[in-house]
């Protein structure tokens, strides 16, 4: 297996596609500090679904629910919605 291959994003955001994303990341000077932002952010949602939290807002229901067995993690709703409008699957446009 060769040297894995480097992915070039162009991001295009306008205010009215995700208030609060876009709001945390004007924040940022254009450059690094705001790749890196994104960066994070898109880690950190992935981190959500990926800890089993849900992939679909069908799914959301399940995040309210206690948990009453040990060392399970405490899970955000609101966290966890937000990942789902963000990293959840694309629109048709």
């Amino acid at each position: 297996m060769g040297t894995p291959l480097t992915i070039r994003l162009s991001v295009e955001l306008e205010r009215a596609d995700n208030p609060p994303l876009y709001d945390d990341l004007i924040k940022f000077p254009k450059g690094p500090r705001r790749v890196n932002r994104l960066r994070t952010l898109a880690y950190a949602g992935l981190i959500v679904q990926q800890c089993g939290q849900t992939t679909s807002v069908m799914e959301a229901q399940w995040l309210t629910k206690p948990h009453t067995e040990p060392n399970t993690p405490v899970q955000d709703t609101v966290v966890a919605l937000a990942s789902m409008e963000l990293f959840g699957p694309s629109r048709n446009e």
